[in-house]
């Protein structure tokens, strides 16, 4: 069912640590700590020498292509996965868009500002949020899910999200926050087989590169022409094509998977510290860099929180969740130490 208040769409974490919240312990966005690492900066400070030709994405599509096993006619750079998601909207044909909630909004977004009138499949608490193929329309023919999902932090099954998958459906898997997942092994990214299959890439949440907007697009090549064909000229910078290259290498991608597996470690000591809460409800299991937690007036919880220090991004601007829901980034252990000292001060306040 459907909230009586429509959710704000165009809300997103960053809104929680602007103007006044910037002081703010940032508990609200997803990117990772301690980013972008000084190789990658010092990449960046190299790519500035070319600012003056126009972009060439060649090298960075074929690095991509290659971290992933595919020809490069099946690689699209674009400026964020959110870049991709209006592409989405505007290049393709579709009749029946159906988009999985509770998940990243901005697909959704997308899909209405095209003029496109969207189903919501909401999946809720009482299955741990988890999706059953069936809840899906078979004559849905655009299928947008996060995987791991935001702000659920569940991860489906590889093999349920292929059942998703059939001959005139595009089937559309954001996987925005797949590389903070140990080993990536419910990613469909590297699947040629499934017909209408789009996967979406961000390099911005494990490389602190929010600001640069460097994500991509995995499809067919037929796909790919057609996204590539609604594109401005030159969509990509210089130096986010830099960092989509370096990011897509060997000694990259073991970073990642390192920092993988200390976000495992961090989110799992941080359910330690949250389970001795009562009122806290954690949803899980969790597999993203985040966790989503269920309390009663959590919005002004919320609020305490913003004036003990930490900002935390609230879930009610998520279609089916409601204002009990937030989202907490999982941080070091120190800062967890120092969260849960104020979310004990903040639920004592009530």
């Amino acid at each position: 069912m459907h909230t009586s208040t429509e959710p704000d769409l165009r809300h997103h974490g960053d809104a929680e640590v602007r103007g006044g919240g910037a002081e703010l312990t940032d508990l609200a966005v997803n990117v990772r700590a301690g980013t972008p690492p000084v190789w990658l900066r010092e990449r960046l400070v190299a790519s500035l020498d070319g600012l003056a030709a126009y972009p060439d994405g060649r090298a960075a599509r074929r690095a991509v292509a290659a971290r992933h096993g595919l020809p490069e006619e099946r690689v699209l750079l674009t400026a964020g996965a959110a870049e991709a998601f209006v592409l989405l909207a505007r290049a393709l044909e579709v009749r029946r868009p159906v988009v999985v909630h509770p998940q990243f909004t901005e697909p959704e977004a997308a899909l209405r500002d095209a003029g496109h009138t969207v189903e919501r499949v909401l999946l809720g608490p009482e299955n741990g949020f988890r999706l059953d193929p069936r809840a899906v329309p078979g004559d849905a023919d655009l299928v947008v899910v996060g995987n791991p999902t935001n702000p659920t932090s569940v991860l489906h099954p590889a093999q349920s999200l292929a059942q998703l998958a059939r001959p005139g459906r595009t089937l559309v898997v954001d996987e925005a926050f797949m590389d903070a997942v140990p080993g990536e092994e419910e990613s469909l990214a590297s699947r040629t087989d499934l017909p209408g299959l789009i996967v979406l890439r961000s390099l911005t949440k494990t490389w602190g590169l929010a600001g640069l907007r460097i994500g991509y697009v995995l499809a067919s090549p037929g796909t790919i022409a057609r996204l590539e064909r609604a594109q401005p000229l030159w969509p990509v910078s210089t130096p986010a094509l830099a960092a989509a290259e370096v990011c897509s290498a060997a000694p990259a991608l073991a970073e990642a998977t390192g920092a993988a597996h200390r976000i495992a470690t961090d989110r799992a000591y941080l359910e330690g510290r949250l389970a001795k809460f009562t009122e806290v409800s954690v949803c899980g299991p969790a597999a993203g860099p985040f966790l989503l937690l269920r309390l009663p007036d959590a919005a002004a919880v919320r609020s305490r929180l913003r004036g003990l220090g930490f900002a935390v991004r609230r879930g009610d601007t998520f279609p089916g969740l409601g204002p009990d829901y937030l989202r907490l980034a999982v941080r070091d252990r120190a800062t967890t130490d120092r969260f849960t000292e104020a979310l004990a001060t903040a639920l004592a306040d009530r």
